[in-house]
């Protein structure tokens, strides 16, 4: 990432300029108040003899004397800042000349631009925060729904962390003890009792595969819950997506296989984002460019976490029949929800109350139900939403719960879950702590590389430079 030590100061817009009534430009370092002195002129006593946690007034000046801004600047004094150095934010109006004036009179003032995910590294190297936590500060930043901020928050918060942190100081205690007997193996001491051992892995491991089972779930939250719709040509599935978005997203028409390729569009509901992914229309095709639209249409609905089987009510029940059975053939039925949408109501029966016909609408729980919907009149797309929820009531926890999100965190919970497994099978086997000792260093490992403790600079790197500009 080419970052320097710390021994300097950087400057970078903590907003998006022009976006808002004002723009944050944040400055950071040993001569962040210093730095920022010379750029804002305050009528009293300095800038750089202000007290910490203040708020400044002062006045921008260019080098040929005329006012750039009035601006605000507030005064952090370490440690008691976001990155834990000396900082000052300077609040400025929105305007793209005016930031851009600012940042230039901040780096010939000594300052230099931050590199993207800057300040939160030095947030991290500071102590301010672990990196589990550092890397929720961009879950934050990037949620898009009440779900997703939740599970942030909760890991920004500590929640993961201190869950982690308290797995490994008690594999740590029976580490230590391992150890411990090495240094005494000619006196063939035992000094970690083999049954707390085994119990306490036993313990250990189904939390640390209970976190990393929730990663399918977490990605769901973090991305929005995959939804595929799916089905026969002309059932109507492109004036679903339209219909649900209230957006024509998706082209429509008469003519078969209008859809080729797949069109994907995310849309919130009660808080849980869902992702839809509108599919090319099932059938047999000697078209070479539809073919490859079927066979996305085949990946995305073997993926997806819930399926939207649209049917058209017009057509023979022997029809649709073949459609249904072929799209079960193609999903688990133990994984993913199924929703049979018989479409096109308005069509077959135009008096018919459709929420009345849904009034038996079959239990999520059993992943299975049938709908009775129009997508082009939107009758019963409200119950349809209201079913999304539900098939999703698991991410709507409690803000407490942690949940795995990243993949980084889940590769290595895999990886400890794995070495602990090789401790469990070495202990039944009454094998010399040496090995056993060699495998939990290995777990402990792995676990300290989520939250940061045992992570190497080119890994830091790769995560703090996917951060913007002004974190």
């Amino acid at each position: 990432m080419g970052y320097t030590s710390f021994d300097d100061t950087i400057a970078a817009p903590a907003t998006i300029p022009g976006t808002g009534a004002i723009t944050v430009i944040r400055i950071s370092g040993p001569e962040a108040l210093a730095v920022a002195g010379k750029v804002v002129k305050c009528k009293s006593k300095s800038l750089e003899s202000s007290d910490a946690n203040s708020v400044r007034y002062g006045i921008v000046y260019g080098e040929d004397d005329s006012i750039v801004d009035e601006v605000l600047a507030s005064v952090f004094k370490a440690p008691h800042s976001y990155t834990g150095e000396d900082s000052v934010e300077i609040s400025c109006h929105a305007s793209s000349f005016v930031a851009s004036e600012i940042l230039r009179l901040l780096c010939d003032a000594g300052a230099r631009m931050a590199e993207p995910g800057e300040f939160t590294r030095r947030a991290f190297v500071n102590g301010k925060m672990d990196l589990a936590q550092a890397e929720a500060v961009a879950d934050v930043i990037s949620s898009s729904s009440s779900a997703s901020l939740k599970v942030a928050m909760n890991q920004l918060r500590g929640g993961f962390s201190s869950e982690l942190k308290e797995i490994r100081k008690r594999l740590l205690e029976i580490t230590s003890l391992l150890e411990l007997e090495l240094d005494f193996s000619e006196e063939d001491v035992e000094f970690a009792d083999r049954g707390k051992l085994s119990a306490l892995l036993d313990e250990v491991l189904n939390h640390i595969t209970s976190l990393a089972s929730s990663f399918s779930q977490g990605n769901a939250i973090r991305n929005g819950v995959p939804v595929a719709i799916v089905g026969a040509v002309n059932a109507g599935k492109s004036t679903l997506l339209n219909s649900l978005l209230g957006d024509d997203r998706a082209i429509v028409s008469d003519i078969p296989g209008t859809t080729r390729d797949t069109v994907e569009e995310t849309m919130t509901v009660d808080g849980i984002l869902f992702r839809f992914i509108d599919t090319a229309g099932l059938r047999e095709s000697e078209d070479e460019i539809e073919k490859i639209g079927i066979s996305r249409s085949l990946k995305i609905l073997s993926e997806a976490q819930i399926v939207l089987a649209v049917l058209d009510s017009t057509d023979s029940a022997e029809a649709n029949e073949t459609i249904i059975n072929d799209i079960v053939s193609k999903i688990d039925p133990a994984e993913q929800f199924l929703m049979v949408l018989f479409n096109k109501v308005d069509i077959i029966a135009p008096n018919t109350n459709v929420i009345l016909l849904n009034n038996n609408v079959s239990s999520t729980n059993s992943k299975v139900i049938k709908l009775y919907i129009s997508a082009k009149d939107g009758s019963g797309l409200d119950l349809l939403k209201k079913q999304l929820v539900l098939s999703q009531k698991d991410i709507t926890l409690d803000s407490d719960h942690s949940i795995v999100t990243n993949f980084r965190h889940y590769e290595a919970l895999r990886k400890a879950a794995s070495a602990l497994e090789k401790v469990r099978s070495s202990v039944a086997h009454g094998l010399t702590p040496d090995l056993l000792a060699e495998d939990l260093r290995d777990a402990l490992a792995h676990l300290g590389s989520i939250t940061g403790e045992v992570t190497p600079d080119e890994v830091l790197g790769q995560i703090f430079e996917r951060f913007c500009i002004g974190k």
